[in-house]
């Protein structure tokens, strides 16, 4: 079930993160070019990454781990942008989508590997 949900969510990053290429590409601002441009590339560099990991979970978990980890920062970059004004409270289903699928990588590599969360900080498999 967790590797199900590992590629599943994994390859749900690909579409986000072309949609995200193709509206810098398409609608070029002085503003936003610079940053949605390497953030379409990593989306699809994470879901590459998430769904090689899924194959073989017992050893990548640690993959897994650290995007969990910068799902749970991009969580807490959003509240933070809500709570001052700077975004609208419309991202808070992104807080939300974002939240649970952080909390399940992190909690289900911990469970699936026996290892502590520092141990899989530190890339360790096995």
């Amino acid at each position: 079930m967790f590797r199900r949900f590992v590629l599943v969510t994994g390859a749900l990053d690909f579409p986000i993160g072309l949609g995200v290429l193709a509206r810098g590409v398409l609608d070029p601002q002085a503003e936003s070019f610079t940053a949605l441009i390497p953030l379409g590339v990593f989306l699809c560099f994470a879901a590459a990454a998430l769904i090689w990991a899924a194959q073989d979970l017992e050893v990548r978990a640690p993959i897994v781990f650290w995007q969990g980890l910068v799902r749970l920062f991009s969580v807490v970059g959003i509240i933070y942008a809500i709570a001052t004004g700077l975004e609208g409270p419309e991202q808070i289903a992104v807080c939300v989508f974002d939240g649970i699928i952080s909390a399940v990588y992190l909690i289900g590599c911990v469970r699936l590997t026996g290892m502590s969360p520092f141990q899989l900080l530190l890339g360790r498999t096995r």
